[in-house]
């Protein structure tokens, strides 16, 4: 079993919302991928943005850049 990491989970009020976050954080190199969101929480889309705590800076950047919609960030055990 794997051990369980602090993560970043960013959720989206919509799919479009999540799938922007993919491309533009592709396209600027940003870590993370796109999960379900876990169960642990609930987001309106049903996928989110995984990437460590530490993250959080840069992600925030990306959203600001390019006027990405998130519902939420969570720190959870994953």
């Amino acid at each position: 079993m794997r051990e369980k990491t602090m993560k970043l989970v960013v959720t989206f009020p919509s799919t479009s919302a999540a799938m922007a976050m993919e491309k533009y954080c592709k396209e600027s190199q940003a870590p993370g991928r796109l999960i379900p969101v876990p169960r642990a929480i609930t987001a309106g889309c049903g996928m989110a943005w995984m990437a460590l705590p530490g993250e959080r800076p840069l992600l925030e950047q990306v959203i600001r850049d390019h006027g990405v919609t998130a519902e939420g960030w969570y720190e959870l055990m994953l």
